[in-house]
């Protein structure tokens, strides 16, 4: 479905360089990030209909920030959000895959240019704010930022909010990346009030409030304050309430089966980016969720968060099905 205009989205976060293999052992370098893999999803799932993705973050002035541009804007993403920070360089992770499929990660970030994305005046991100139809970040967008940054940012999304533009808060929780546990509380709260939309997986609301059972995170979700909520447990059916199918309550999004999990790298993001692209071009809330379950199905059957555009090509020309608009 192509809409009659350009949808704008961005996308706030950080992006490291990525090292994928066994410790002391064969080593493969990428790049990645939570809302850096929700971009490039987004971009491809969304350029028929012509959403575009605009990644905000910063990078430094050396060869490895120029590397990751070039790729970005390959892959289609707006690289307008960037900014470049003399003497600052990208964080490095690594990641070890078990044999079931699960990760582990190792970070070097302390020094991470994207820190420092709202230090010195403003932003392109904030000059732009008429421009966005959506503003998307994480758990970890919030993480990553000293207090003055994270307090700008949130000061967007209310802007925005007021205006009635869409504002998707996932709660993606890393619990290193917070000073202490109150802080984060204190931060995803603010968020989700703020939001419009929010994607929550349920086992990091459980962690994040140090609740006894997975069913308690996802109880304590539902009371939380979006209009539209989406609710991840796993390999269970996600739960979605939309304000436009509200005489619905919670409806239910089967997940898919697959024949074996490899990686389950951005699972939660290719989500994302499911869902959104399919939201922002009149999707219902609910055949979104299944878009994005479909997506995120096909994502952890292979290696790495960015898998090759052919693996998930026969997803982009599925139909749109019962458009909605969304009301936020």
């Amino acid at each position: 479905m192509k809409t009659s205009r350009t949808m704008q989205v961005a996308l706030v976060g950080e992006c490291m360089l990525e090292l994928q293999g066994q410790a002391f052992g064969a080593m493969q370098q990428s790049y990645g990030g939570d809302t850096l893999n929700t971009a490039v999803y987004l971009a491809r799932c969304g350029a028929a209909a012509g959403v575009r993705s605009h990644y905000a973050t910063a990078l430094g002035d050396d060869s490895l920030s120029s590397g990751m541009l070039e790729r970005w804007a390959a892959a289609g993403i707006e690289t307008d959000l960037v900014r470049r920070i003399p003497g600052r360089m990208p964080g490095l992770y690594m990641i070890e895959v078990d044999a079931q499929g699960e990760r582990r990660f190792n970070y070097w970030r302390d020094t991470s240019a994207a820190k420092a994305l709202f230090d010195d005046g403003i932003t392109a991100l904030e000059q732009g704010l008429y421009r966005w139809d959506a503003l998307y970040l994480s758990g970890i967008s919030l993480a990553i930022l000293p207090p003055g940054g994270r307090q700008r940012l949130l000061m967007l999304m209310q802007a925005m909010r007021e205006r009635g533009q869409m504002v998707v808060f996932d709660n993606n929780y890393r619990p290193r990346l917070w000073r202490d546990v109150a802080e984060a509380q204190a931060a995803f709260m603010q968020a989700f009030e703020l939001a419009s939309i929010a994607l929550v997986t349920a086992d990091d609301h459980q962690a994040l409030f140090g609740l006894p059972t997975l069913e308690a995170g996802v109880a304590a979700a539902q009371a939380l304050a979006p209009p539209e909520l989406v609710i991840k447990r796993g390999m269970a059916a996600t739960l979605v309430r939309a304000p436009d199918a509200i005489e619905l309550g919670w409806q239910q999004a089967a997940t898919e089966h697959v024949p074996k999990v490899v990686d389950t790298t951005a699972a939660g993001d290719s989500f994302a980016a499911g869902y959104l692209s399919r939201r922002l071009v009149g999707a219902s809330a609910l055949e979104a969720a299944r878009f994005g379950n479909r997506l995120a199905a096909r994502v952890i059957q292979h290696r790495g968060a960015l898998i090759a555009p052919e693996l998930m090509a026969d997803l982009l020309h599925e139909p749109l099905i019962a458009p909605q608009a969304p009301q936020l």
